[in-house]
């Protein structure tokens, strides 16, 4: 009795049971990689991996069976039955992935399981039917086939059981799916934005690279998703202080610079405390990991413009190159035709101002606020805003150098507009009380700022009922 090994029909039809699903599985990872990629040659991969490689594994089985049969046994009733079979094997197929994938509710097991999954139940499914198939109608010995087979895999298991293992691992990963791509991760110190994943490994983008961790060390050890959560993500920043700088001073400037952040999640209040000595640390949530560096890189830009705006030493410096006696009295000569002094005035009011520079992006004026003095712009521009409920700004107008701001601390009215830096601006201080000297003497002063308050205030209103708000009786916008 010839050995099951040497059967002529072994060999190829043992390269069909072992090769389609090993082809199969290749061509379905490089036809995602293409996709991915937005490749137009994912197509043609999907079209060998749907049709070509199935089609050729069944053209070779059954030249394996027709070669296996006596000629004179070849009747076109058992073809007919073959091709039968080869029917109702994919109408089942279809049948199983209608009931149990394409119906799948989104969120349950049957939606969050990997593709490769249904391709291996797949082809286990095809193996078993033309098992069947050819058992019945061709009368074909498979139960010594798929005894080899069962000895194969055992063999194969054993020698590949690492690379095995970390497959397995890795669909595992897919198949619980404890993060999506997009979503941010810490693992084991590496900390990014996972851009792909597949049943290898994941690719993680930390901002200096791409860091690739093997799916098994993601399944062995823990990690953390920081998308996964309520929806805002904490944000903890150390800064230095000199010791002699008041830390309530410290603490309450922190608190309003982060307040302040474009990032912030809404309805949050940042927390500043001190840590001894210099040290203090702010924290305040963000809208997602996404969103950490961009809100730090505005954070401390922002704390450099505060801090020498408030005479605080952040990182221990209190110097300031910008404001000396001679910018102030340059800006000073500037100015005084707009304050209607004259050249003679320009050393008096020297001591009673003072410069002030606000980077880009900062709020210079808040809105619904009695500004404490009048501010000139001396470089620079500051845009004029209507903010609404749902966080957007309506714009107003844009005062540019030569220009003002804060008029209303003439007549102690809350401000209409909210005034933000469009670039880093500069400009002159002129607090209330000296402004009240100067109208005193000046009341054509008081008339041109005056007409400026009614200008700007009736362009705000125009702005708010043209988008369809309600405005308050301070000129704010109500809810």
């Amino acid at each position: 009795m010839t050995a099951l090994w040497q059967q002529p029909w072994f060999w190829p039809v043992l390269a069909v049971v072992v090769g389609l699903p090993v082809l199969l599985i290749v061509l379905t990872e490089i036809a995602s990689t293409l996709q991915r990629r937005g490749n137009p040659g994912a197509r043609v991969v999907r079209l060998l991996r749907t049709y070509v490689v199935p089609t050729a594994a069944v053209s070779i089985l059954v030249a394996q069976v027709t070669i296996a049969v006596d000629s004179e046994d070849f009747t076109w009733t058992r073809v007919a039955a073959t091709a039968f079979g080869f029917l109702v094997i994919v109408a089942v197929l279809n049948a199983v992935n209608l009931a149990l994938f394409t119906n799948a509710e989104k969120g349950s097991w049957r939606d969050r399981l990997p593709s490769i999954f249904v391709d291996i139940g797949r082809i286990v499914l095809i193996a078993i039917g033309l098992a069947v198939l050819f058992s019945t109608v061709w009368g074909t010995d498979v139960a010594g086939l798929f005894t080899a087979l069962g000895v194969t895999s055992i063999v194969l298991g054993l020698a590949l059981q690492g690379a095995i293992g970390s497959v397995v691992s890795g669909l595992l990963l897919l198949f619980e799916q404890p993060f999506r791509l997009g979503d941010w991760l810490d693992a084991g110190g590496v900390r990014g934005r996972v851009v792909q994943v597949n049943w290898r490994a994941v690719h993680i983008d930390t901002g200096n690279g791409i860091q690739i961790t093997p799916n098994a060390s993601l399944a062995g050890s823990s990690f953390t998703n920081l998308s996964r959560g309520d929806g805002s993500y904490t944000v903890t920043a150390l800064v230095a202080f000199t010791t002699d700088d008041p830390p309530a001073e410290v603490v309450a400037l922190l608190q309003r610079v982060a307040g302040g952040l474009p990032e912030l999640w809404p309805g949050t209040t940042p927390v500043a405390v001190p840590l001894g000595g210099a040290a203090y640390e702010v924290s305040y949530e963000v809208r997602g990991p996404a969103h950490e560096g961009s809100s730090l890189a505005t954070l401390r830009s922002w704390l450099w413009y505060a801090s020498r705006r408030a005479g605080l030493g952040l990182d221990g410096d209190t110097t300031d190159a910008f404001v000396t006696p001679e910018r102030i009295e340059e800006a000073v000569a500037a100015v005084a035709p707009t304050l209607q002094v004259t050249a003679d005035d320009v050393p008096a009011l020297v001591p009673s101002v003072r410069l002030e520079r606000y980077a880009a992006g900062e709020v210079v004026l808040p809105l619904g606020v009695v500004p404490e003095a009048l501010r000139f712009v001396l470089s620079g521009a500051v845009a004029l805003g209507v903010p609404t409920p749902g966080d957007a700004v309506l714009p107003v107008s844009r005062v540019e150098r030569g220009d003002f701001v804060g008029q209303t601390v003439l007549t102690r009215q809350p401000t209409t507009t909210r005034a933000v830096a469009v670039s880093e601006v500069a400009v002159l201080v002129v607090p209330g009380d000296t402004l009240d000297a100067l109208v005193r003497v000046r009341p054509r002063l008081a008339r041109e700022l005056g007409e400026v308050i009614d200008r700007r205030g009736a362009a705000a209103r125009e702005v708010a009922e043209a988008s369809g708000e309600a405005r308050g009786p301070q000129g704010q916008l109500a809810s």
